[in-house]
């Protein structure tokens, strides 16, 4: 893996209706669950002088919290500052987003987002009485949080996201889409029809998952801190990274969950816009073991 270029500075981009210009490169906490406070500050550095602006945490991401609070006296008012509860009931996560706060030595975060939310099931728990997004919202109206979105994971994730949006105008979305998801029909019509209701509503989208490979082969100790396995080689995530960056619909995308990669991901954000359509299908076509890393799914429906 190639180390990150000197003077590459990312794109910014507009979230939606809530107006902050964010870089497209979102600082994806998972990243810090398992690193010292050393190790986090080098990669948090790194982020901020290749203008990332917007950062991503959550309470069940480990230390991620605790381990960005340390900066917060000196860049809060420089980010755009976004966490995650994954408690359905409305007790529960008033409680966690409290205690994010404490955590991260903030009065208030810019975003909160209800989160893991991939199918119908769990979108009732946390959208029906008592359940999560009351929580959200009277955190709002207190002035702890700035605005409300939801993420999911899953081959239902963008089917659901937009039943969200039907009950619910959250702020942003946060929904899986790389490559190769793109090419199964069912998927690719899916994440067309949350586009054109998030362009409807003006709403923020985030994407997830754009440099996901595979699942790591069973007995093989995991290279990296991710649940799945990376892109690693820098062509591929290039063309991994470039593929999202084409679609204006799209802010950004939270960085891999190992800060080892965000140097190669930060580059490939800087060379999206030269990587054209005709490379990203070449290259990303004859990855031998590409495969989504959620269920199983239909077969693919053609090269792209």
């Amino acid at each position: 893996m190639e180390t990150q270029e000197k003077g590459v500075t990312v794109e910014k981009r507009r979230l939606g209706r809530l107006e902050h210009m964010s870089s497209v490169c979102i600082y994806g906490g998972a990243a810090l669950g398992e690193v010292t406070q050393e190790e986090a500050d080098g990669s948090i550095s790194l982020a901020l002088d290749s203008g990332i602006n917007h950062f991503d945490t959550a309470a069940s991401y480990g230390d991620a919290e605790l381990r960005l609070g340390p900066w917060m006296a000196d860049i809060r008012s420089r980010i755009f500052l976004s966490t995650k509860t994954e408690e359905r009931g409305k007790e529960g996560a008033r409680r966690e987003i409290e205690l994010s706060l404490t955590r991260l030595q903030v009065d208030s975060v810019d975003l909160i987002q209800l989160h893991a939310i991939g199918d119908v099931e769990q979108l009732d728990l946390a959208t029906g009485r008592d359940g999560a997004l009351e929580a959200a919202l009277e955190a709002k109206e207190e002035g702890l949080v700035g605005a409300i979105g939801i993420t999911g994971h899953g081959h239902g994730a963008p089917a659901t996201h937009l039943e969200a949006l039907r009950r619910y105008s959250f702020d942003t979305v946060l929904t899986p889409l790389n490559y190769l998801l793109y090419g199964y029909e069912d998927y690719r019509r899916d994440y067309e029809s949350l586009v054109s209701e998030i362009k409807h509503q003006d709403t923020g989208l985030m994407v997830i998952k754009p440099v996901s490979r595979n699942l790591w082969p069973e007995g093989e100790d995991p290279r990296y801190a991710t649940w799945y396995m990376p892109f690693d080689e820098q062509p591929h995530i290039d063309a991994a990274v470039a593929f999202v960056l084409a679609r204006p619909e799209i802010t950004g995308f939270p960085t891999a969950g190992d800060i080892r990669l965000l140097p190669a991901i930060i580059d490939a954000a800087g060379r999206a816009h030269a990587t054209d359509p005709a490379t990203i299908s070449t290259v990303l076509s004859r990855v031998p073991d590409y495969a989504t890393p959620f269920e199983p799914a239909a077969g693919r429906v053609g090269p792209l």
